[in-house]
């Protein structure tokens, strides 16, 4: 029998419905795992063992809650839960303990899933400190950020699936450096409340996990439906636009080959793979991503900035004070233009079933540093879900994602994409 630590949630579900798995037992198998490798791993923030084994032994007294019954989950540590600190790596909020569950958290809870601990994080999701947490596929380079510590459990099969959150690339990217599946959803599909914000135009909770229904599981639990049924599509009737993105040049060995490569898989597989190279309006969305970024920044680090500045990174304190110059008709015409590429990118992408392109520049790099996300912002600013799929290795036997795109609002359709895609790309 598979250890329970290596089930997907998915698989866990059906047996602690089925009455032939535990909650306890699950829960037993991710702490023992967690004992052994957290040491070297360093994912987690916060981890109370009796207080998550207590949680299992009541659910196991029945009646089952929900799809999620007995799952426990890791929470990235800048989403508030009521039952644990919420300490943003920062020592502003060392030992700090909400009052109330994040909306993503409760939401969780009522469907039965078990809040194992807390993830550990870049600081405030955004910059300063690094999280102290490796790949475990390798300690000495980084598992990403700012999902660092949520990534790098599910990858290390402490946990079934994990929260985090992306304003930037720091879901995507993670789990293309750890290897594992993840979902950025539209953005707004699912509650911020509770969750210490950078951004309000791009902050999205996501998740990780190491299988693609478990991805479609987190939708259902949080109601994320699309307008349309979703219709099973086999490889051979998937439409496939390849998109290097206007950002190619900062591609890193390795990317280029597990791009074509997903592409002629597809194509093998009977799918039809176009090259889509996005109109000349597409090529600041990087840089306007950065702006509005850092703007909404400014306002969200004002108070920590004035009422703690020697405890607050210097990053924030540059937000603040706006060393980066944009000015107010700047920051305008970014918000305008992202708003008009939006619709246009949208109306791109209903003419494919999901676009193919890069999930990070490279393999994890050596260090903590969370990586670049040169792949991922203008994706995050278009407010288009995004999947990770696990590809090709690089050079180095590092995995590399390939992102998934597709237009806003067809979460369900591209999660259903992904699964027919998900074969051909991991064969690689």
């Amino acid at each position: 029998m598979t250890s329970p630590d290596r089930l997907t949630a998915t698989h866990a579900s059906r047996l602690i419905q089925a009455g032939t798995l535990t909650a306890e037992t699950l829960v037993r198998a991710c702490l023992d795992r967690i004992a052994d490798r957290d040491p070297a791993i360093r994912a987690w923030t916060f981890i109370d063992p009796d207080q998550a084994l207590r949680a299992a032994r009541e659910l196991d007294k029945g009646p089952i809650r929900g799809p999620l019954h007995g799952i426990p989950i890791g929470v990235k540590d800048m989403i508030d839960t009521a039952d644990m600190p919420t300490q943003h790596n920062s020592p502003i909020y060392a030992g700090h303990r909400p009052a109330h569950d994040a909306a993503a958290v409760a939401t969780l809870r009522a469907a039965g899933a078990i809040m194992l601990g807390k993830t550990d994080t870049t600081e405030f999701a955004a910059a300063g400190r690094h999280a102290g947490t490796r790949n475990p596929h390798d300690t000495s380079r980084t598992p990403g950020g700012s999902s660092a510590g949520s990534a790098a459990a599910v990858a290390d099969f402490q946990v079934p699936l994990a929260l985090g959150t992306q304003t930037g690339g720091s879901t995507i990217r993670p789990a293309s450096f750890c290897g594992v599946f993840a979902l950025k959803p539209t953005w707004g599909v699912v509650s911020r409340e509770g969750v210490k914000h950078y951004s309000v135009t791009l902050d999205t909770v996501s998740w990780f996990a190491r299988d693609i229904d478990d991805l479609g599981l987190l939708c259902d639990v949080f109601g994320i439906v699309d307008d349309t049924p979703v219709r099973t599509i086999p490889a051979s009737g998937l439409r496939i636009a390849l998109c290097r993105t206007p950002f190619w040049s900062e591609a890193g060995p390795g990317v280029s080959e597990a791009l074509d490569a997903a592409a002629e898989s597809l194509r093998a597989a009977g799918a039809i793979v176009d090259t889509l190279t996005l109109p000349a309006a597409f090529d600041p969305l990087g840089d306007m991503q950065r702006q509005i970024m850092h703007a909404e920044g400014r306002a969200a680090f004002l108070s920590l900035a004035r009422t703690h500045p020697h405890l607050l990174h210097d990053d924030f304190h540059s937000r603040v004070e706006n060393r980066d110059g944009t000015t107010r008709a700047q920051l305008a015409t970014a918000y305008d233009h992202a708003a008009a590429c939006r619709s246009q990118f949208d109306a791109i992408a209903h003419g494919y079933d999901a676009i193919l392109t890069p999930s990070a520049p490279g393999e994890a790099p050596i260090g903590r540093h969370p990586g670049n996300a040169v792949f991922n912002r203008m994706w995050t600013l278009l407010h288009a879900p995004c999947v990770n799929i696990p590809a090709r290795p690089g050079p180095n036997g590092m995995p590399i994602g390939i992102t998934l795109a597709s237009a806003r609002f067809t979460d369900r359709h591209l999660l259903t994409v992904a699964a027919a895609a998900a074969p051909a790309i991991m064969a690689l």
